[in-house]
């Protein structure tokens, strides 16, 4: 495990950004061909895909996702990242991996290696999927489009793990839905500008996002069920460039989720309409206007396949090990490979917090620019989880 704990510290100190994952994606080919595997990169911009045939029998699809998050690392390791790229509208942002991506993709090369050493013992295909840009949910979508299937087959199966703030070295796993739908959007109001010191000849945008804001809370607390879950967050807010002019416009990008579809559609229709309303209270001069930036589908654990997998992962780990996970509202894009070959998925977390701080209490957790998984027993679990999830589905000789 020395090699792979050094490739993790190495990734996690070179985190990359969605569809830039050039140096991820060539470090996975590299592994990948090194193990005998029939590689493809730049599937869906920097995908990398590599498959091992080993006879006739099941394949098996291994997932892990390559890019990062714009966030400044706090965690303080000696290997924490000081990457800063451009963002999206060209400012300089930092960048850290903040939900483990960089585990993951670590574990998918042991276990892919894993399985090369021991072919001897298996029949089948294995195909491991390095896949980019899955927090802006177009990752998966990219490089199914881009002939994924079509350059290697279809799976009969599609694996993949998470790192969670949950002990580290335990595997959590359930039937049925595992996580909610997602929808960004990025709203911009429009307003009329004027001098900081004439506010009577404008329309001010701010003001008109700051109540919208504030309106879009009581759509959950009033007009939702208390016994379902949903979140709208309204996580990034833009308006203007000097302290005295009061601007045209300002752009507020949501974050709405829920796991119900139902429901989902419920929030959408709500959100349209407080916007709209909140933009003719206050006389803006043009309706406000709506974009879809992302969306994640509903994941949900095929109930077989995931009872194979328990019985797997207890035998194997020992069923203090294994735990059942509680459905999530956050996003997860890797059910598209299963649905687009209409064949079963299972998604499990992998516990990655120390023990000793669980206990402290307070684990910064997923999306936090403290988030820093505890290198062991995390990484060899991992390994072994997706070894032993594959050879549960290929075939023995």
């Amino acid at each position: 495990m020395t090699d792979l704990a050094a490739l993790y510290r190495d990734l996690h100190r070179h985190p990359e950004p969605p569809f830039r994952e050039v140096r991820t994606a060539g470090i996975a080919a590299e592994r990948l061909r090194g193990g005998g595997f029939d590689v493809a990169t730049g599937i869906g911009g920097t995908g990398v895909a590599g498959a091992l045939r080993n006879g006739d029998g099941p394949a098996v699809l291994l997932r892990a996702d390559m890019d990062a998050l714009p966030l400044l690392e706090k965690t303080g390791l000696p290997y924490a990242s000081t990457v800063t790229v451009d963002g999206d509208r060209g400012e300089r942002v930092p960048l850290m991996h903040a939900c483990g991506h960089d585990m993951h993709v670590a574990c998918l090369v042991g276990a892919a290696e894993r399985l090369a050493e021991t072919r001897a013992g298996w029949r089948g295909m294995v195909l491991a999927v390095f896949q980019p840009a899955e927090e802006i949910a177009a990752g998966a979508r990219a490089m199914l489009a881009d002939g994924l299937y079509e350059r290697f087959g279809a799976p009969d199966i599609a694996i993949a793990q998470h790192v969670f703030p949950h002990p580290a070295g335990t595997l959590l796993l359930r039937p049925g839905q595992v996580v909610g739908a997602t929808e960004n959007l990025e709203v911009t109001l429009f307003g009329r500008g004027a001098h900081g010191a004439q506010p009577e000849r404008s329309v001010d945008p701010v003001v008109l996002a700051a109540a919208t804001i504030m309106r879009l809370q009581t759509i959950v607390a009033r007009e939702t069920a208390p016994a379902e879950q949903a979140v709208i967050t309204v996580a990034r807010v833009r308006a203007g460039h000097k302290e005295n002019v009061i601007p045209d416009e300002a752009t507020l990008t949501l974050n709405i989720r829920t796991l119900s579809s139902d429901v989902m559609r419920t929030l959408l229709s709500a959100v349209e309409r407080v916007v709209q309303a909140e933009a003719a209270a206050s006389g803006a001069p043009r309706a406000p206007e709506s974009r879809p930036i992302g969306a994640y589908p509903v994941l949900r654990n095929d109930p077989d396949a995931t009872a194979r997998l328990d019985e797997a992962f207890t035998r194997r780990f020992g069923a203090a090990r294994v735990a059942a996970l509680d459905p999530m509202l956050g996003g997860e894009d890797f059910g598209l490979f299963g649905e687009a070959a209409g064949v079963p998925s299972v998604f499990w977390g992998l516990g990655a917090a120390a023990p000793g701080r669980l206990a402290e209490g307070g684990v910064p957790g997923n999306h936090s620019p403290e988030f820093a998984p505890v290198i062991e027993p995390t990484l060899s679990t991992g390994v072994e989880a997706l070894t032993t999830a594959a050879l549960t589905f290929l075939r023995t000789p």
